[in-house]
């Protein structure tokens, strides 16, 4: 069977089911799992599925993942994203991050950076830099969202209220063409613009899977954002964009690439 017409079937048992397995598509179409999972890669960067532990998705634009499969997406890609965006934060500044796997892969370059004060909505970023007796860590309190740890409401915005942060660094769960930064939870929407009011500087860090998601939340438009760090190239429209509102966009490639 050409990759093609499997990759066609793949899809019609997605539609069907709602998710695939690797070992399950492996064992159906009679090939390995290797085979599958470049068929998986390949849907993936098309848009038309979404790669979750294990397997993959149809993409939503009304829900998100649930964490722990956005957790093991594209690992290796927000680790880079994540050393990119360390490396411009210097110490003795006081910083926010914000609900997201992307901004949990950012605090843990931090844990050794000095004299930090970080402020959260994200019970896993303050678990995470714990360990770091340099780092002063602020959690804003807010309704507990269980399936990821963040922290969202009227609580958390009154509590970011208090602050001027040097620089936030946030997440999304998806990008537009325009520009816009999406999101799924209208009152994780609310915190995240309440951020960006309060910083001096805004970096935002997203992987190139957000540009084939969409989601019904606008939170802001990277014409807000200081300096925008991700995996891959922009089209040359936003690129285009970006340089006309003076956006800085950092590309983080795998190391000789």
């Amino acid at each position: 069977m050409s990759n093609s017409f499997r990759q066609n079937e793949i899809l019609e048992i997605a539609r069907r089911d709602g998710r695939v397995t690797v070992e399950g598509l492996a064992d159906h179409f009679a090939v390995t799992q290797q085979t599958i999972r470049r068929d998986l890669g390949e849907l993936s960067d098309a848009g038309r599925l979404e790669r979750v532990h294990g397997g993959a998705m149809l993409p939503s634009g009304t829900t998100n993942i649930g964490y722990e499969d956005r957790r093991s997406l594209h690992e290796a890609e927000k680790a880079r994203i994540a050393k990119a965006c360390a490396a411009r934060i210097s110490e003795d500044v006081s910083v926010f991050l914000n609900i997201g796997t992307s901004t949990e892969a950012v605090a843990r370059q931090l844990v050794h950076h000095r004299n930090l004060l970080v402020v959260t909505n994200n019970i896993n970023v303050a678990n995470i830099l714990a360990v770091n007796p340099e780092c002063q860590v602020i959690v804003t309190g807010g309704a507990l969202r269980r399936s990821d740890g963040g922290l969202i409401g009227d609580l958390a915005t009154q509590t970011i209220q208090q602050f001027k942060f040097d620089l936030a660094i946030v997440g999304c769960s998806a990008l537009d063409q325009d520009g816009d930064m999406l999101d799924f939870d209208i009152q994780e929407v609310n915190v995240s613009k309440s951020i960006i009011r309060q910083a001096r500087r805004t970096y935002l860090v997203a992987d190139h899977s957000k540009f084939q998601r969409t989601a019904p939340g606008r939170i802001a438009s990277l014409s807000e954002i200081d300096t925008f760090f991700t995996d891959r190239p922009l089209t040359d429209t936003l690129r285009s964009k970006c340089s006309e509102w003076g956006t800085e966009v950092v590309v983080a490639v795998p190391e000789g690439a």
